[in-house]
């Protein structure tokens, strides 16, 4: 057999060589490449979960950004100012029918004359009793049993009165646990204030304080609006009786003049300017945010955190916002970005994988 040739041993030598070289080549290509797809899956990991910005303390969220992230957001905040010594309470009112009035005064009438019917005939047979009396016991001319008709006669009216006399005290006891005592006087008098109501050139109405809202003094006159530019004046008459079942709030009796749009059953929104027996903070419309409606602001409790907290938008400040009760003295409150807030915060609740 013949040897193999110098050149062949060099062709063999270098496939060999490229072989193990390619090897090599490959096992640093896979190393920087898989170094490489790790430091990406790290930084999108950095990406996808930034440090959380929210996190609970006593069952609230707790919002949590650096001060740049405050300054790049447009966030400002400002301590809130105390609601003025006094200010205008918005109410709300509604247009009493006068019919159960007109009701009760016919009631009350139709006692009244009962009684004085009674009366006349407990009179009438009183004076026949006492005759009879004395013609028994002077000269008996009159027999036992006539003397006997007189006193019973007398006794039925006597009871017929008390009966019809607790009648009319029904009514006006009605009267005045319906209506108040302003009301029940008034009825029982036959004033010029209830024959104008029932009469409906006044017309009487039942002006509610928002719930949780309360003044010290109720003021004798109050401005009501009606289709939506004409003023009305109110009357204060006296504390209701009952409270609005809708509203829950403290509720008073105005009177108002009749006239022209003004109807039973409507209802109207009523300012009064008291004094605030709660006083309150003076919230700018710009620290409101509305979420299903409801109205919030975002107190900051620390530089760096804020916390929601909701509030009753029923008594408007005299220039802009709201006098709200149970915030924090000197509370400091997002006046500008708080819109922003509201959304980092709700971002910032989102799962990464949504």
């Amino acid at each position: 057999m013949k040897p193999p040739s110098p050149n062949r041993h060099r062709v063999i030598a270098a496939i060999l060589l490229v072989l193990a070289l390619g090897g090599g080549l490959g096992l640093i290509f896979h190393a920087i490449v898989g170094q490489t797809k790790a430091d990406d899956d790290n930084d999108a990991e950095s990406v996808a979960n930034p440090p959380t910005r929210v996190t609970m303390k006593n069952g609230m969220a707790v919002l949590t950004l650096s001060e740049a992230d405050q300054q790049n957001a447009g966030i400002e905040t400002a301590r809130l100012s105390p609601a003025p010594a006094e200010d205008n309470v918005l109410g709300f009112a509604t247009v009493l029918n006068p019919g159960p009035l007109s009701d009760l005064n016919n009631q009350y009438l139709d006692a009244q004359t009962q009684v004085e019917a009674a009366d006349a005939k407990l009179a009438a047979s009183q004076a026949a009793f006492e005759r009879a009396n004395v013609l028994y016991r002077d000269q008996q001319n009159i027999s036992t049993a006539q003397l006997q008709s007189a006193q019973s006669s007398f006794e039925v009216d006597k009871t017929a009165l008390a009966a019809a006399q607790a009648r009319l005290n029904a009514v006006s006891g009605t009267a005045r646990e319906a209506w108040g005592n302003v009301l029940g006087k008034s009825l029982i008098d036959h004033t010029p204030l209830f024959s104008d109501l029932i009469a409906r050139r006044d017309y009487l109405l039942k002006v509610t304080l928002p719930p949780g809202v309360t003044i010290t003094t109720p003021p004798q006159t109050a401005s009501a609006t009606l289709n939506g530019d004409t003023k009305i004046r109110l009357t204060y008459l006296s504390l209701a009786t009952a409270a609005n079942p809708k509203l829950q709030g403290i509720a008073y009796f105005y009177t108002a003049p009749a006239q022209d749009g003004l109807l039973p059953g409507l209802n109207l929104e009523v300012s009064l300017a008291a004094k605030s027996a709660e006083g309150g903070w003076v919230v700018p419309n710009s620290a409101v945010v509305w979420l299903e409606g409801q109205a919030w602001i975002y107190i900051r409790t620390d530089p760096k955190t804020f916390i929601r907290r909701q509030i009753a938008p029923n008594r408007p400040a005299e220039n802009d916002g709201y006098i709200v009760t149970g915030l924090p003295a000197g509370a400091e409150v997002a006046v500008h970005g708080a819109q922003m807030l509201l959304s980092e915060e709700f971002r910032a609740q989102v799962p990464v994988e949504d």
